[in-house]
């Protein structure tokens, strides 16, 4: 009985050594593989079962030698049963293991990630659809921006002057010349209503000055989390007036000391500016007192010119002090946005209140920096090295219209056109001015969204101008940003699940969506020539 046994059990052992699993036939194609597979197997079936039956002979004429052993028969079944057991084990790895019939983990030929993500490299538009798309949707708005941008910047203008009649100039803040700034001033924004996005930078009265504190500083103490922001500390010199022979010296009524104003020591006892826009009990400017005092003045300031117009103006929204709204008795509307900055020293970085990816975690002292300006100046930059009529505003605004439409049909998410700009620059940065031919749209328009895919899906997006050493000098990029580390846009977003969840869920709908959404918004004409459909449609 014990032979048998034995003989069972390299039967089997020979079965699991030469099954074809462990050791298969190499430099073979897939389905080679497969058919050599299937030979063997049914090979080993049929030696299997001729062993099996002669060992069944065998095995029944060494029972009658041991009927009386039970402990012999059920070691028979046991071994019975561990033998099927290790059989249908193999046959279930067999059918889960074969090269070439597990699901593919990339792409399948629709364009469809195993998660039914829509692929973006795949999205192939037809040129004719796109262009008629672009020069429908896009060329009347570029006449129509200029006629806005006009009439803003004049208001402005008028605005920010009256606003300075009413400040007081020895304790209140002195405004300077507005700065275009966006989509509109850099001839890529679509929708509408027409919007306006203006930097006021304002400075301190003497004898206060700004020193400010940067988070890639040498002695920084800003958290990690608040990256690309800074801390601006209101300091007042006239602390420094027992350095100067006027303050330890009474020179008498008829003397007067030219650094100094006599009634500055006043001015500094009262510290009213420091009431007015630092937090409480700190040096450190406050961004919602800053606010405060924009949005009351800008309201003052409006009574005095308000008069002269035949429009309304409203404010559209409380927590940003600039967000104005510009309303005619025709009805057409324009959106304005006067931010209040701090300029960074002589550079065209700006401290301002919020920021397009702002989550709204940040302290109130913690003020964003904003790199618009050097991001205006690249774009201008690098499109005179692009060929004429390139693509790439082209695929700025298809990419803001897409994202726009999917926000209509199942809400606003956190991805703005801030980061869809962003991922734009780096790919003028690291192609060729030639891959921007007017033909070459649709090539283009799949690459910008497949990179912002693959940032989506790597949890990485960096900024353009920080850390990047491919930003041409010609850009004027301050060192000490040239060489800090690069900031992830998308940290602060990834930090909260659920919003970078709705994000991603936003972005991979916007590319199920995307021809269909072309082509309702692209005209028909009825001879065939506005319509010529997509070669690779998308399911809803």
């Amino acid at each position: 009985m014990q032979g048998a046994i034995s003989r069972v059990c390299m039967v089997v052992v020979a079965a699991i050594l030469n099954h074809p699993l462990l050791f298969p036939k190499e430099n073979t194609t897939i389905t080679g593989q497969e058919n050599d597979i299937l030979a063997r197997m049914k090979e080993h079936e049929e030696r299997i079962r001729t062993e099996q039956t002669r060992l069944e002979l065998e095995i029944s004429k060494t029972d009658q030698e041991v009927l009386n052993s039970s402990f012999d028969c059920y070691g028979w079944y046991f071994w019975s049963a561990l033998s099927l057991v290790i059989f249908f084990t193999i046959e279930v790895c067999r059918q889960d293991l074969i090269p070439g019939e597990a699901p593919d983990s990339a792409e399948d030929e629709g364009g469809y990630t195993n998660g039914g993500t829509v692929n973006a490299k795949v999205l192939d538009f037809d040129k004719g659809v796109l262009n008629k798309f672009c020069e429908t949707s896009f060329h009347p708005f570029i006449h129509e921006c200029g006629r806005v941008q006009e009439f803003v910047e004049g208001f402005a203008d008028d605005l920010l002057e009256s606003l300075r009649s009413i400040c007081d100039r020895d304790v209140d803040m002195e405004l300077e010349d507005f700065v275009g700034v966006g989509s509109m001033f850099e001839s890529w924004r679509v929708c509408k209503p027409p919007m306006c996005d203006l930097i006021v930078p304002f400075v301190t009265p003497e004898p206060y000055h700004f020193q400010f504190q940067l988070w890639c500083g040498a002695s920084s103490d800003i958290p990690i989390g608040l990256q690309g922001c800074g801390r601006i500390k209101l300091t007042n010199t006239s602390e420094n007036y027992l350095d100067c022979l006027c303050g330890t010296t009474n020179l008498g009524e008829d003397m007067l000391c030219l650094l100094h104003n006599r009634n500055d020591s006043a001015k500094t006892n009262d510290h009213a500016l420091e009431k007015l826009l630092c937090s409480r009990n700190t040096t450190f400017l406050s961004k919602d007192q800053v606010m405060k005092w924009f949005q009351i003045s800008v309201t003052r300031a409006w009574g005095q010119i308000s008069h002269k117009y035949e429009f309304e103006l409203t404010f559209r929204n409380l927590d940003s002090p600039g967000a104005l709204k510009i309303r005619f008795s025709s009805g057409k509307v324009i959106v304005l946005n006067i931010t209040p900055a701090i300029q960074l020293e002589d550079s065209d970085a700006y401290f301002i209140s919020h920021f397009p990816c702002d989550t709204g975690n940040a302290s109130d002292i913690y003020w964003h920096l904003s790199f618009t300006v050097y991001e205006r100046n690249l774009l201008k930059h690098m499109a005179k090295s692009l060929p004429e009529n390139s693509c790439h505003l082209w695929c700025l605004q298809l990419v803001s219209f897409l994202h726009r439409k999917q926000a209509g049909l199942t809400g606003m998410s956190a991805l703005t056109n801030y980061h869809f700009k962003t991922a734009l620059l780096h790919l003028l940065l690291n192609k060729s001015p030639s891959a921007w031919q007017p033909q070459n749209l649709n090539q283009r328009l799949q690459d910008l969204l497949g990179f912002l895919q693959k940032s989506l899906q790597e949890k990485r997006l960096s900024h353009i101008i920080i850390g990047n050493p491919l930003v041409p000098a010609e850009i004027a990029v301050p060192r000490i940003f040239q060489t800090a580390e690069p900031i992830n846009l998308f940290r602060p977003l990834v930090i909260q699940r659920q919003i970078y969840a709705k994000m991603v869920e936003h972005f991979h709908e916007m590319l199920k969506n995307a021809a269909v959404l072309i082509q309702e918004y692209t005209p028909h004409f009825s001879n065939g020539d506005g319509h010529h459909g997509f070669n690779h449609r998308v399911v809803h």
